[in-house]
């Protein structure tokens, strides 16, 4: 296992494998290395060796900080005053955190109505204009591209290629962790940069000697947002899932060569089998993420079940963002509170029968 320097802002961790230079400011609150926890109670019932990313440990409680200090710290030594981003929440979160911290106006474009309370306050608390526009997600992104390329303000949604080279740590991190690369990577897919992104580190890394093999990508799409499943755009995409309610992804093409290339596949779950995943991980594991998070896990089931892996297989699922981004689900989705008065006798009864 090879020893991370984790009081080291990921820029400087990764350095030599990034595209910054000696006149890169380094806009950090140290993200990245983010634990990877073995899932012994789902390990032993599918037959695998199964590991999850705990990605919702960032600053920020998602995936979404690995690329944003690269985006942010290169927006600022590109001279940039403001950013913007379209987001369904983790995007709008990191984008206002980092650009908070380096002293940039930002502005958010969300789908009105469809937005994840978690994530909306953070983009509000952290300072963010926040417009809310009566469309989807899809919509929003074409209307922050048209505003960067009209005004002087920065892009930093993962059409910026920034983005992905900081995001590709997450790679370089299990393979640290691990001392190679998995046997498979399963991962939630909305606009597909996070997968894309995965394959970008997983090749340099096996490039460069530091991985033995490259590994099957299993990138896992919510049914009713499923593009890439279907092979055309969704209109209307809809699923709990809100972070990867998305139907058209801009990085769709890349990932699926990436997954192609990798041996892997593109599949779909239902909101049954993510919220099932959901609480499965609560429940037995102990490990509370945000719906979209599930997808990568569902699908690993699913995908055992059509016997599609090999008993004893190392599988990586990444779990891209933290339970408490999604609140309400939580809620929905758990036991009730039940009142009583405050003695003994009553607490007993309601415990013991």
């Amino acid at each position: 296992m090879i020893t991370v320097q984790r009081n080291l802002p990921l820029i400087e961790r990764y350095r030599e494998y990034l595209p910054v230079s000696d006149a890169t400011p380094v806009i950090s609150m140290g993200e990245g290395s983010t634990p990877l926890v073995p899932l012994t109670k789902l390990s032993a019932c599918l037959d695998l060796d199964i590991h999850v990313k705990l990605e919702g440990l960032n600053p920020t409680g998602s995936f979404k900080d690995r690329g944003m200090t690269l985006a942010i710290s290169k927006a600022v030594e590109d001279g940039a005053t403001a950013v913007i981003c379209a987001s369904t929440g983790n995007t709008s979160a990191a984008a206002a955190a980092y650009a908070a911290r380096a002293g940039l106006t930002c502005a958010v474009i969300i789908p009105g109505g469809q937005i994840a309370l978690g994530k909306l306050a953070q983009a509000l608390i952290y300072g963010a204009k926040v417009l809310a526009i009566d469309g989807n997600f899809d919509d929003a992104l074409r209307l922050v591209r048209e505003m960067s390329d009209t005004h002087p303000i920065a892009l930093v949604n993962s059409l910026n290629p920034y983005r992905l080279e900081g995001q590709k740590t997450g790679a370089f991190e299990v393979i640290d962790a691990l001392g190679d690369a998995p046997d498979v990577l399963c991962i939630p897919v909305g606009n597909a940069g996070n997968i894309s992104a995965y394959w970008m580190g997983f090749q340099q890394f096996h490039g460069l000697g530091k991985a033995q093999r490259l590994p099957r990508l299993m990138g896992f799409q919510a049914a009713g947002s499923a593009p890439l499943v279907t092979g055309a755009v969704v209109k209307n995409p809809d699923t709990v899932a809100t972070a990867i309610r998305i139907g058209d992804p801009v990085r769709g093409d890349q990932a699926m060569d990436a997954m192609r290339d990798s041996g892997g596949q593109v599949d779909s779950v239902t909101d049954d089998e993510i919220l099932s995943a959901y609480r499965m991980l609560a429940a037995t594991e102990g490990v509370f993420c945000e719906p979209s998070s599930a997808a990568s896990v569902a699908g690993l089931i699913k995908a055992q079940a059509a016997g599609r892996l090999k008993a004893g297989e190392r599988v990586v699922c990444v779990l891209t963002g933290n339970g408490l981004k999604d609140p309400d689900t939580a809620i929905a989705q758990s036991g009730q509170v039940i009142d009583i008065p405050a003695s003994f006798a009553a607490a007993e009864q309601a415990l013991y029968g």
